[in-house]
């Protein structure tokens, strides 16, 4: 898609779907790489490709700018939602500025990891407006850890956004991406500058259902026990479960997906994406913490809800712009969305993203984890939408 430029700064998206990784990726780089100076790549790809072939080619298009990137479950661009398919965004011009960082090994130290990628903001030339964009493994632990290793080292005033890595809902490994280099178990961070306001919006068109109950039992993000039963039990059993979820990690996978766990907090109401079960213990195991002693309850939603969700986030992240128009959006969207949504559905939502960017391209991914901070520590979510408006 052609970018749109201000007088210092472009943004632009490139896609393909085909299937050959070398060609696919000079399609998609082809696409987004219409403008001078580009400061930053980010890629958003199927895990279906060779990803080092990916690489190779998009870096050939690019002359080695900077690139950062992860694998998904499902990619999202101005021409609609895609699967087994790149999405490449390229901005630069003299209005941006950014440096990157990767972390690997990033499991045992969570905390540790998002403080060390957040460090590449001491190395970005200052601007009027900045953000820091974060690429995670969600399969990693608990990504709240990350996102307070992040605001230890940049503090309040600086907003995180970002999503986690998928695999097409396999659930067992994702990949980063960074420069050239193909990671697992990582984090990729770039830190980006603008002379020009970027707006924040997250929301996720959840519904709470039956009473709640107290997590009588948990560590970190595993949760074993809901009002003293185990938690897989209160969980099939409330939600009327049919036998297969039960026994088949990969329908429990599916069933989960559409059925989130809402938490009570001080901030307000949050959402946990239950990211599979252990059959044999009973337990529970989410993507973020569940802490120990907290009200939660289940929660359902409806192509309705969900999509009244996106017009809310797309408002929220415009409105910092103060009638100014986007020149691009990024869009970190749950998976969970699309399960409710349906081919159809989502087709309707990437449609409403793109009239509400006023035709500014639109590029993003289905994630297992979306981050969005704009005060408090607390920064990562389930189960949302949250777009990046960049003008």
């Amino acid at each position: 898609m052609a970018p749109l430029k201000s007088s210092q700064r472009w943004f632009a998206v490139g896609t393909s779907n085909h299937p050959d990784a070398t060609t696919a990726g000079a399609e998609a780089a082809a696409g987004a790489l219409t403008g001078d100076e580009p400061k930053l790549l980010v890629v958003f790809a199927s895990d279906s490709y060779d990803l080092v072939q990916l690489l190779a080619a998009i870096n050939r298009r690019s002359g080695g700018a900077p690139l950062i990137g992860c694998t998904t479950a499902g990619e999202i661009a101005s021409s609609g939602p895609d699967e087994a398919s790149v999405v490449v965004t390229a901005l630069g011009g003299p209005g941006f500025s950014c440096a990157t960082a990767c972390a690997t090994n990033v499991s045992s130290h969570l905390r540790e990891s998002g403080a060390q990628v957040a460090s590449c903001f001491s190395k970005v030339e200052d601007r009027p407006y900045r953000t820091l964009l974060l690429l995670t493994d969600g399969l990693a632990g608990d990504q709240a850890e990350v996102v307070r290793g992040a605001y230890s080292v940049v503090g309040a005033t600086v907003p995180l956004v970002g999503g986690c890595a998928g695999d097409d809902l396999r659930m067992k490994r994702t990949r980063q991406l960074f420069g050239d280099r193909v990671l697992e178990d990582a984090i990729v961070a770039a830190a980006l500058g603008s002379d020009s306001v970027m707006g924040l919006g997250v929301k996720h068109g959840w519904r709470r259902v039956g009473e709640p109950m107290l997590v009588t039992s948990s560590s970190e993000n595993r949760v074993h026990s809901l009002d003293d039963k185990p938690a897989l039990d209160v969980y099939l059993d409330r939600l009327g479960a049919s036998p297969a979820v039960a026994t088949d990690p990969a329908a429990f996978t599916q069933f989960a997906i559409t059925h989130p766990l809402g938490l009570n907090k001080r901030s307000g109401e949050e959402v946990r994406f239950v990211g599979e079960a252990n059959f044999t213990d009973r337990s529970l195991g989410c993507i973020a913490e569940v802490p120990q002693g907290g009200l939660a309850w289940f929660m359902e939603g409806d192509s309705e809800s969900v999509l009244e969700a996106t017009d809310a986030a797309c408002v929220d992240a415009l409105a910092p712009l103060a009638g100014r128009p986007p020149l691009g959006f990024l869009a970190f969207d749950c998976i969970a969305r699309k399960g409710v949504l349906g081919d159809s559905g989502i087709h309707q939502e990437v449609s409403r993203i793109g009239r509400l960017a006023n035709g500014a391209p639109v590029a993003g991914f289905y994630t297992y984890g979306e981050i969005a901070r704009t005060h408090g520590m607390r920064g990562f979510h389930n189960q949302t939408l949250v777009i990046l408006a960049l003008s």
